[in-house]
């Protein structure tokens, strides 16, 4: 379904992807892991045909570059931010719908379920909506299409999380029901779409360091649990721990804990090692 040969991407002598190669098979369900900067975002929009590169990238065989209004005809996409378009909600809905064939009211739904009511801002030009009125507009729009792959960056970034919450439903609700749909969902951390995916891709400095093939029997969603000393208060290392969802220990600014997906724990392992001066005690068991 996707093929990426040789594919490689400078920005002012930036090498932002440097020389990917990867396949997708019809129905995989990938996750496209990385840090800010790895490259998610750049392979993404080399994928929608957004951008010159150089080596190769198919959709279904077809060129995302150069045949662009075929392959975006296949493919659902929620992008990390959301395009400053003028026209108004209801406009927007019908263009979206009568171009892959939906019924209108099938998007209605599906931003109803994540808590937005279409109805009140259908005269509302789209870029005067909250981010989180956005992005729960263009999940509704891409997941109401037939489409055979489905394209997310971060899609959930903007969402409360009860719309969160919902949003990872609906995603599993398409997996099951559709299995020849092809997913790439990048995300930081695996643990939000780890009982979606059966694979798992991740980039660091636009190389791909991890391609893991998840067996659908696979634990994937097992966590450890961590725990952090420090030598003394570091606010750096306390910010990054936050990030990662880790908590002070009775207030503590020395003592952390949390729990780190088990397919992450190396990234996590790393960013502490960053702060290896001011750590003095590191744990990470397997959750029961």
């Amino acid at each position: 379904m996707i093929r990426i040969q040789g594919l490689a991407k400078t920005f002012r002598r930036a090498r932002v992807l440097d020389g990917i190669d990867v396949e997708i098979d019809s129905g995989e369900r990938v996750a496209l892991i990385g840090s800010n900067g790895a490259g998610k975002t750049t392979l993404i929009r080399c994928l929608l045909g957004e951008y010159t590169h150089d080596g190769t990238v198919t959709i279904g065989g077809l060129d995302p570059h150069r045949q662009r209004t075929q392959v975006l005809g296949r493919v659902g996409f929620v992008p990390q931010l959301p395009p400053p378009l003028k026209m108004p909600v209801g406009t927007l809905i019908d263009f979206a719908a009568a171009l892959c064939g939906t019924p209108r009211e099938r998007v209605h739904e599906l931003a109803d379920r994540l808590g937005l009511d279409v109805k009140p801002i259908l005269s509302r030009p789209f870029v005067k909506l909250s981010g989180g009125m956005k992005q729960k507009l263009l999940i509704a729009i891409a997941l109401g299409r037939d489409a055979d792959v489905l394209v997310m960056d971060e899609p959930a970034a903007n969402l409360d999380p009860a719309a969160r919450k919902i949003f990872f439903e609906l995603l599993a609700e398409r997996a099951d029901a559709t299995r020849g749909t092809t997913m790439l969902i990048s995300s930081h951390r695996i643990n939000e779409v780890s009982a979606l995916v059966n694979r798992v891709i991740e980039l660091d400095l636009g190389k791909v360091v991890l391609d893991d093939r998840i067996a659908e029997q696979a634990d994937l969603g097992s966590a450890c649990a961590g725990r952090i000393v420090c030598r003394y208060p570091e606010p750096a290392l306390a910010k990054a721990l936050a990030q990662w969802n880790f908590r002070p220990v009775n207030g503590s600014e020395i003592e952390w804990e949390g729990e780190v997906a088990a397919p992450d724990r190396l990234r996590f392992l790393g960013t502490v090692s960053r702060y290896v001066s001011a750590v003095k005690h590191v744990s990470l068991e397997e959750a029961p």
